[in-house]
């Protein structure tokens, strides 16, 4: 007995507009970046699902790629958020933003 894909995608979907609400509404770097990999994770779920539901491999090939691209996306952003509390004694991303020349 397997899982319809339709929960799958529900799934996906609800993860997907959750951490679309916290990219849009959130201050703090931190939980930008988290908001940003439940995204990703949302993306893995729909390419995992149809994949399994197709019944190839190209699917969890792209899901381990994406794994790949979150991995580098958080090293990068870690540095970038350390960057901005060492420059700014905080990690809210409304100031560097007010500081632009």
């Amino acid at each position: 007995m397997t899982v319809a894909v339709e929960y799958y995608v529900l799934l996906s979907a609800a993860l997907f507009c959750i951490g679309l609400f916290g990219v849009l509404t959130r201050k703090n770097a931190l939980m930008f970046l988290m908001s940003v990999e439940i995204m990703l994770n949302a993306a893995n779920i729909n390419l995992i699902a149809f994949s399994f539901y197709h019944g190839n491999l190209t699917g969890q090939v792209f899901a381990l790629f994406t794994m790949a691209l979150a991995a580098a996306e958080v090293a990068i952003g870690l540095g970038i958020i350390l960057v901005l509390y060492r420059n700014f004694e905080g990690i809210d991303v409304t100031v560097p933003a007010a500081m632009r020349w």
